[in-house]
């Protein structure tokens, strides 16, 4: 199965629904596909984000795979079935992002509202996609 996405009547993209997810050519395709967190210019997957509480750990991961690092506040958990999703908020730019953690990643954490955490990806996207202007 081939499908196609389209922007203001144009095809942005064409291929495979894996394709499509795993390889999208532009921004645009990324977001219409699902959420999309921006880290230090990186875009990411909320189940592509690794959430620490140790600033030196995170930063010292980030930059043996030269990978951007945000620090973030908890502002809330939402348990979703065998999913928790993070909501977070960058203190200094006030940019909130969320990170989708398995029930025993977030129960490994013990995180809570007000926590200060960092964040940073285990895959970006960003050195792949292009950006495009978002239809108005």
């Amino acid at each position: 199965d081939r499908i196609a996405v389209l922007n203001a009547g144009r095809i942005e993209q064409v291929g495979s629904p894996d394709e499509l997810y795993e390889r999208p050519e532009n921004t645009f395709v990324m977001s219409f596909l699902g959420s999309v967190s921006r880290l230090g210019g990186a875009l990411a997957r909320p189940h592509d984000l690794r959430v620490e509480r140790d600033a030196g750990r995170a930063r010292s991961v980030a930059q043996e795979e030269g990978l951007p690092v945000v620090e973030a506040e908890v502002d809330r958990l939402v348990r979703l079935g065998f999913e928790v999703r993070v909501e977070l908020r960058e203190p200094a730019s006030g940019d909130a992002f969320f990170a989708q953690l398995t029930r025993a990643e977030a129960a490994d954490l013990d995180l809570r509202a007000g926590d200060r955490v960092w964040v940073l990806p285990t895959r970006t996207l960003s050195s792949e996609v292009r950006p495009t202007a978002l239809a108005s």
